[in-house]
């Protein structure tokens, strides 16, 4: 859970979306809110890529002290494997809007009820409901 916080960190800066009195689930504004909080997630990860790699290439320095050659690689790698897991977020975001662009979005992959607009707005990039995501999270904990 602890890394959804630190990927939700540039999502939370939005206006949550007021649902109006008649109006119905993932409506055309719902879908709009929804693409613009993935779209300036998706280039907020995108700028912080671009940022890596630049400071990879200025900062790459051939130490003679093995000490600091190895802490730099240490950095290096944990810089990495956070920037890989942002390319999968990046997937993630893409298909979610892939699901706005065919009006399949806000609806749970496994049984078909409504997502809800906290919980996208919580977690953009959810395809189970909140009942199918516990059971989903009861099963892994089984496996082990």
């Amino acid at each position: 859970m602890a890394e959804a916080n630190a990927d939700q960190a540039n999502v939370s800066e939005f206006e949550p979306y007021r649902v109006g009195p008649d109006e119905d689930y993932m409506s055309p504004d719902q879908e709009a809110h929804f693409r613009e909080i993935l779209l300036a997630w998706k280039q907020s990860l995108m700028e912080e890529v671009d940022r890596t790699v630049h400071h990879m290439q200025d900062e790459a320095t051939n130490f003679p002290d093995p000490n600091d050659r190895a802490t730099q690689e240490s950095e290096f790698s944990l810089e990495l494997r956070t920037r890989d897991r942002e390319r999968k977020l990046i997937k993630k975001i893409d298909e979610a809007l892939s699901r706005i662009d065919e009006h399949e979005y806000g609806y749970c992959e496994a049984c078909g009820v409504e997502i809800g607009i906290r919980r996208l707005e919580a977690r953009p990039t959810a395809t189970l409901c909140i009942d199918c995501k516990t059971l989903d999270e009861i099963r892994e904990r089984q496996r082990g």
